[in-house]
């Protein structure tokens, strides 16, 4: 297995290091190194990048905020000169977190260990992958398969499940948050305090707003950026 990577950090002898680390760690493939990261969020589709060595104190969007924003199957080791972010990394499913200067020993380790990660994820088989999901409804269990769902409504105590096909929204009592910890997220995604979509039903964006024939779905401010990289790493079939 390869793993395609890149490379973001202002410094360009980390820079030159780290892509020479690359270059002889037979598993990767570079994509690209990019001095900042707004750089790499220009140039790179990111449905196509499985890891990056990340630094972490860049102007103006640092390591630690555009970890925020990055698809989920992205995988990310920081690099810095600070140990004071090791805490905050994990809270961002960090990988790894290496201390500069990095030796190639440390590298490799790292390096492993996104291999060793992707090595057991693609192992699932695809019958183990949660395919549909039980609520309920009208005092009964209602099995709902999940790629039949476009997107769900938040409505206080309960939510509206909107299916393809279906003029009626299913109705179960639970809130969104309580869904949305069962969807799986590299399928759906929240872009609203009160709407969860599934991401390959989306065909149209317009002013902001997800359309789904005469429905329009709002992107909010806080989930905009997210939802701009899901756009930008190909999302959307």
């Amino acid at each position: 297995m390869n793993l395609t990577c890149c490379i973001i950090d202002d410094e360009p002898l980390a820079l030159e290091l780290m892509e020479s680390y690359v270059a002889k760690t037979p598993f990767l493939k570079l994509a690209g190194k990019f001095s900042s990261a707004l750089e790499a969020m220009e140039k790179v589709g990111w449905r196509d990048i499985d890891l990056i060595f990340l630094d972490i104190q860049m102007p103006e969007l640092n390591g630690m905020e555009f970890s925020r924003i990055v698809g989920e199957h992205v995988r990310i080791i920081f690099t810095t000169a600070f140990e004071q972010y090791a805490v905050d990394s994990y809270k961002v499913n960090a990988l790894d977190y290496l201390l500069k200067p990095i030796s190639y020993p440390d590298f490799l380790q790292a390096a492993n260990k996104a291999l060793q990660w992707y090595e057991m994820v693609r192992r699932i088989p695809e019958e183990e992958k949660l395919k549909s999901i039980f609520v309920k409804t009208d005092y009964k269990l209602l099995q709902i398969e999940l790629d039949r769902i476009l997107y769900v409504e938040g409505l206080k105590d309960y939510v509206k499940i909107y299916l393809e096909g279906e003029g009626q929204p299913i109705v179960p009592l639970m809130s969104l948050k309580a869904l949305e910890e069962i969807l799986p997220s590299s399928d759906f995604i929240r872009v609203h305090r009160s709407f969860i979509v599934r991401a390959d039903k989306i065909r149209v964006v317009e002013r902001n707003r997800i359309v789904f024939g005469k429905q329009y779905i709002p992107v909010s401010d806080s989930y905009k950026d997210k939802f701009m990289t899901l756009l930008n790493r190909g999302g959307i079939k």
